[in-house]
């Protein structure tokens, strides 16, 4: 429900703060510069508005794993090479902030260079992925379901690996941000498809 939600906002947040940056109630029509107090301020809470959406969607996972992770979790067969579960909390906030960045990223330079039609498929593509990101924890730790927790990761580095691909033709440091969290994203699918190989009956 979280993430459904965190789709859609993150679209019309999108849409809406594009249309505001260009926004000039002083001169109509004349798109905002980059010395207007008012691009500033758009473009500063977007940028909010990206880090909120990814650090929820991380507190709204971690609300589900804390009950999992001191029981079931630990009757699982770890495969070689789990970490320990403290290191899971700081490497996901810092990949989320990452992300974040780079779609605000993305997203200004649809606004400073007027190619708001051409940026917006892309956050979309990152709104989706942030989708697949969020059903995974429910799917692992709140199912159970190792077997639906391989699916879902799947298809969210699929969905990693396509929208960083689309935010390399709009702006390389966006692309480049998003790179550790497809690191990330594969060695989680690594240890999802180690625990359902180890743990079949699970």
């Amino acid at each position: 429900m979280v993430a459904r939600g965190s789709l859609n906002w993150s679209s019309q947040y999108c849409e809406k703060t594009q249309e505001a940056a260009f926004i000039n109630t002083e001169q109509p029509g004349r798109p905002f510069g980059p010395r207007d107090g008012g691009a500033r301020r758009v473009s500063l809470l977007t940028l909010v508005g990206f880090l909120g959406l990814t650090l929820l969607v991380g507190a709204a996972d971690a609300a589900v794993t804390a009950s999992a992770v001191h029981g079931w979790y630990l009757s699982l067969t770890q495969p070689p090479g789990t970490p320990p579960n403290w290191l899971f909390g700081p490497v996901w906030t810092v990949l989320y902030a990452m992300i974040a960045v780079a779609a605000w990223l993305v997203w200004r330079r649809g606004v400073t260079s007027g190619g708001e039609q051409r940026t917006r498929p892309a956050l979309r593509l990152w709104g989706w992925q942030l989708l697949a990101n969020a059903a995974w924890t429910p799917a692992f730790f709140g199912l159970h379901s190792s077997v639906l927790a391989v699916a879902v990761i799947a298809v969210l580095v699929v969905l990693i690996a396509v929208t960083a691909r689309a935010f390399a033709r709009i702006s390389r440091p966006a692309a480049l941000l998003m790179l550790p969290y497809l690191a990330w994203s594969c060695y989680a699918a690594y240890l999802s498809a180690g625990f359902l190989w180890l743990n079949p009956h699970a």
